[in-house]
């Protein structure tokens, strides 16, 4: 048994060691994750389904500079992707969705990178598994939008630039990556670029004695050429609009800079993001305690002064919404691990001190057997094994040989004792009101009441493998189990909900509405017009009209036997005759019919 238990430990070891096995092991725990999901998918309205009906206009239109009847308030850029991805896998949910799904998961590979670099390899990947389960970060990573893909330019930047510090004798490729990543997202994402850009001139002009980035040529000719599709794009639209063709861009910068929308005040992101970033906020601003006291200065502007300037500029934008967040999200994982490593450290040494007061209680437990060869379990976590550290540091890289007062360990070392306890309570909870609300609740609301139950009793095991490991000395509850504890319930959860519809299927009524036969026929075979038709609802239903007719906007115009979209208080407007097809919360889907008729 003991040699067998031996070779499965090589095998890990030996895979570990295989360069390959840290993108593996983070597919292996990602894809799940993305591609999980329930048989009906739908549309968030309003922002998807408004970037998915764009570019369905240009893929019907033919025209990919000005589909628009006026002037565009946003660059191009991710309406060319996800109308690539119509033309190539067809019109739907998951064409729209996959550039998002795609470049997300090159973005948590882009952040193991980064972390390698910053920090050190195991707490890297570390980094991309708590990335991949923030919750806002999965959720935009499954939606049809240009979060993921500018913050993929973001990322694949600053890994420029460390990459051009590291290799000198390339740095001109690098930095021609850097300059390129900058200005095509602004043709992804417009001014909103400037936000995470900007966060970076700290580390750019601080460090420059280190790094000569500035002084690079390759970084600002990258940057001309990355330019060069935006200004063929605003040519082309100030020779079809004229100069609105480019105001219209900064008019829009300019409104949402000055408009505070769903009394989303000053503090917005100060609650926002540590609530949907829960509980990996708790790890990482334990974690940037960390990295501050640590002596070695170098990154510290990148691992948290970059996420401090951006959320300030988030701050004093007078437009807040919580996907304007994401861009700090990579940086929350990073801090997250170097937080949770250290609580690894932590528990392993607290088993020390447990081990050795029981001395005398528990004999076949000797303070030698307490080393990283007898952490492990019988039955190693593979996925989630991560180095043991010792008290002299944090990590094998960066944050390396700092000494803590005996104050400051005294508050720390209680941490992993008292968050086992706190979120073993809070699981206790949604475990109780998960089987409420199946006893005495009946609807929907049982889909979240499951989720409760699965992340409840994940939680429920935290203080069990505490207690288990350091008061009654079970060799079983390694540091492994106790960060399994953390890690594979909410990855349960997010997985589950992924399937179930609740990270995929937002609008299910109106996909229901549409997919009944009588509905079905008419917009399968029928163009169908629009008189008057907006709002959230509105932009479902263009989307989903698969042939669209003409926007009216009087009944008049309205010819016999056609099929039109109309609001339910102007059908009484209507002097043709008319049968309803169908209805839809305030629109309804009818067909005009002759007088006689």
């Amino acid at each position: 048994m003991v040699s067998r238990i031996s070779s499965i430990q090589n095998i890990y070891q030996f895979l570990w060691k295989w360069r390959g096995f840290p993108y593996l092991s983070l597919l292996f725990w990602v894809l799940p994750l993305l591609l999980f999901n329930s048989e009906q998918q739908s549309l968030m309205a309003h922002d998807e389904g408004l970037y998915a009906l764009r570019s369905r206009r240009m893929v019907d239109s033919g025209d990919w500079i000005n589909p628009w009847d006026n002037p565009h308030h946003k660059t191009p850029g991710y309406y060319w992707l996800v109308a690539s991805a119509f033309r190539l896998f067809g019109i739907s949910e998951i064409s729209a969705r996959l550039p998002s799904i795609i470049l997300g998961v090159i973005s948590i590979l882009l952040i193991y990178e980064i972390g390698k670099i910053l920090l050190s390899p195991k707490i890297a990947w570390l980094a991309g598994v708590i990335l991949s389960v923030e919750f806002l970060w999965l959720q935009y990573c499954r939606l049809g939008t240009p979060d993921i893909p500018y913050i993929f330019l973001v990322l694949l930047a600053i890994f420029a630039l460390l990459q051009a510090e590291r290799q000198s004798k390339i740095s001109y490729i690098w930095g021609s990556v850097f300059g390129l990543c900058l200005t095509l997202g602004f043709l992804l994402r417009s001014f909103m670029i400037l936000v995470p850009f900007s966060a970076l001139f700290p580390y750019l002009i601080i460090e420059h004695h280190r790094h000569k980035h500035l002084k690079n040529p390759m970084i600002y000719l990258g940057a001309i050429v990355g330019l060069i599709p935006t200004l063929i794009w605003v040519y082309l639209s100030w020779l079809h609009y004229g100069e609105q063709s480019w105001q219209e861009l900064f008019n829009f910068a300019a409104r949402l800079s000055s408009t505070e929308r769903y009394g989303n005040g000053i503090g917005y992101y100060l609650w926002n993001v540590p609530i949907k970033s829960f509980p990996w906020s708790l790890f990482a601003i334990f974690g940037s305690f960390l990295v501050i006291k640590s002596p070695v200065k170098d990154y510290k502007l990148i691992l948290v002064g970059t996420p401090l300037i951006i959320l300030s500029e988030l701050t004093l934008f007078s437009t807040r919404l919580s996907h304007y967040s994401l861009s700090i999200y990579p940086f929350i994982a990073l801090l997250a691990a170097v937080g949770l490593s250290k609580l690894i450290e932590i528990y392993n040494l607290k088993i020390n001190d447990k081990l050795k007061n029981n001395k005398n209680k528990n004999h076949q437990f000797k303070s030698s057997q307490i080393s990283r060869k007898n952490q492990k379990s019988l039955f190693p976590l593979i996925l989630l094994d991560i180095p043991a550290l010792n008290t002299k540091t944090l990590n094998t890289k960066t944050l390396g040989s700092k000494k803590y007062s005996s104050k400051y360990y005294q508050l720390i070392k209680i941490l992993p004792q008292a968050l086992s306890y706190i979120f073993g309570l809070l699981g206790g909870i949604l475990f109780l009101a998960s089987i409420v609300v199946f006893i005495w609740i009946n609807g929907d609301i049982r889909n979240y009441a499951t989720l409760a139950l699965i992340l409840g009793t994940g939680w429920l095991i935290l203080p069990l493998v505490w207690i288990g490991r350091c008061y009654y000395g079970k060799k079983l509850f390694s540091a492994n189990y106790w960060l399994a504890a953390w890690l594979v319930p909410v990855w349960l959860t997010l997985v589950v909900a992924g399937s179930i519809g609740l990270l995929g299927d937002y609008n299910t009524d109106f996909k229901h509405f549409i997919q009944q036969p009588s509905i079905a026929q008419v917009l399968a075979n029928n163009s169908v017009n629009f008189l008057q038709v907006g709002g959230k609802t509105g932009v479902l239903i263009n989307f989903y009209t698969s042939l669209p007719g003409r926007q009216v906007t009087t009944t008049a115009e309205l010819e016999d036997y056609s099929y039109t979209w109309i609001k339910g208080n102007k059908i009484n407007n209507l002097s043709q005759n008319f049968r309803v097809i169908g209805s839809i919360k305030k629109y309804k889907l009818i067909q005009v019919l002759p007088q006689d008729k």
